[in-house]
């Protein structure tokens, strides 16, 4: 009889195994990139609503456009500054309380910018709204460093950054609307009420590792540990000396210079060369002053789509992230001259938007190359490259207004595509497969 039980139970644990064995893997981590992509949207909504306000606080307080400058130059300022400690901040503290932590700070001063009664305090606190912004982008690639299996790293980072663009383009609109019905204070409030909703959720759900969320089921679990390894030993220390010792970093970093530059002036400029030098009105500026950008939002999207089936394709890392980040530069290399040169203005607004996705090609796939070699403190990786491209940004608004004064639009937008140019150069030199720490540093 003894025999025979042991017969039946056998069978039972057998497929009990079986059953097992077969259950897919949940899939939380898509969750938690949505979330993230959320997030995106939502500070391009909250740094671009000051923008679409302008002409409406200006009418209000008689401030100047240099004063609107220095008003607007806060936010960029403080936001280049605190992109390090931004990203120190969520590698020591994990992002499910970092993140939330700095989106309400900045949510609240979203919401008091409404309530400034001068220039300085308008400045004030745009200062130390970007304080808050700085964050965002390291954190949230931290938040997905435990997440995102590699082979999804450059989709995951493509999508973001496409919601960001979206959001931005996206938010003129709903805040005149909002404006003519309520003030120009009203979309200041409304945005601060998502941003801490959006907070409120993502403490919720979010944890900072899979093995801490209880809809993570065993299969999902397995699946992130095979392909991402022990993390479970981080050093809360991040290992700051090696970081910036790494060739790697700097590499990376003077790339992005190059992007920030670029795109910088598409963010900043190119409106007003549409007016200026292609003669378009004022409503025809803005349709097709967004047209390059709606098609950055395609090239976020396929650049980190085509990064991550070249890496499932061939397993190399390092080949599958220089295969589209390096031509889409010298995309951009080649069509910015042939946009200025060409005389009819259609044909150079459609050359310039072959640009901007060329130049977008790369962003998803620059920022998978911070968690491909940051690892764990991707968050610290990223905040170092973002530091660079911001300052780029930073330097192009200022030094093109010198050089379309000494030399025109023609030799402004040849400087872009010298950028394009070198970065694509400096890219060949990036190899995504080397961290920049060593791990055993860091058991």
């Amino acid at each position: 009889m003894a025999n025979g039980d042991a017969a039946i139970v056998k069978p039972a644990a057998a497929a009990s195994i079986d059953h097992a064995a077969v259950v897919a893997p949940t899939r939380v981590r898509h969750t938690v990139l949505w979330l993230t992509v959320v997030a995106y949207m939502i500070t391009y909504i909250d740094r671009v609503v000051i923008s679409a306000a302008v002409p409406s606080i200006q009418e209000e307080f008689g401030f100047s456009i240099v004063t609107m400058g220095w008003i607007l130059g806060a936010y960029q300022l403080s936001y280049a500054l605190f992109q390090i400690p931004g990203g120190w901040l969520g590698d020591r503290f994990g992002p499910r309380r970092a993140l939330p932590a700095i989106v309400t700070w900045w949510s609240a001063f979203t919401a008091a910018t409404a309530l400034t009664w001068s220039a300085t305090s308008m400045i004030v606190c745009r200062f130390l709204f970007g304080m808050g912004e700085a964050g965002a982008f390291p954190i949230a690639t931290r938040s997905l460093s435990r997440w995102m299996l590699p082979s999804e790293r450059g989709f995951a980072q493509g999508i973001t950054h496409a919601g960001s663009r979206l959001g931005g383009a996206l938010t003129p609109v709903v805040v005149v609307f909002i404006i003519a019905h309520y003030g120009w204070r009203a979309p200041f409030y409304i945005f601060a009420v998502l941003g801490l909703l959006w907070a409120a959720v993502w403490y919720w759900f979010y944890r900072d590792s899979p093995n801490e969320h209880r809809m993570v089921n065993a299969a999902e679990r397995e699946l992130i540990a095979n392909a991402l390894g022990n993390t479970a030993k981080q050093s809360k220390i991040v290992p700051w000396r090696r970081i910036l010792r790494s060739p790697q970093m700097w590499l990376l970093s003077a790339m992005y210079f190059c992007y920030g530059y670029d795109i910088g002036i598409f963010l900043t400029w190119f409106p007003k060369y549409l007016h200026a030098e292609r003669q378009f009105e004022l409503q025809q500026m803005g349709i097709y002053a967004s047209l390059p950008l709606l098609a950055g939002v395609a090239g976020d999207i396929c650049g980190g789509w085509f990064s991550d089936l070249a890496l499932k394709r061939t397993g190399n890392l390092k080949f599958a992230r220089r295969v589209v980040a390096i031509p889409g530069f010298l995309i951009a290399a080649v069509t910015i001259p042939l946009a200025c040169l060409a005389n009819d203005p259609l044909v150079s607004v459609g050359y310039f938007a072959l640009a901007v996705f060329g130049i977008e090609l790369t962003v998803g796939v620059s920022w998978a190359v911070t968690l491909d070699i940051g690892g764990v403190y991707a968050g610290s990786v990223s905040a170092v490259m973002n530091t660079f491209g911001n300052l780029g940004a930073a330097i192009a608004a200022a030094m093109t207004g010198y050089i379309v004064t000494a030399s025109g639009w023609t030799s402004a937008f040849f400087v872009l595509a010298g950028y394009s140019l070198l970065a694509a150069i400096l890219f060949t030199r990036i190899d995504a497969s080397k961290r920049v720490y060593e791990d055993a540093a860091v058991s």
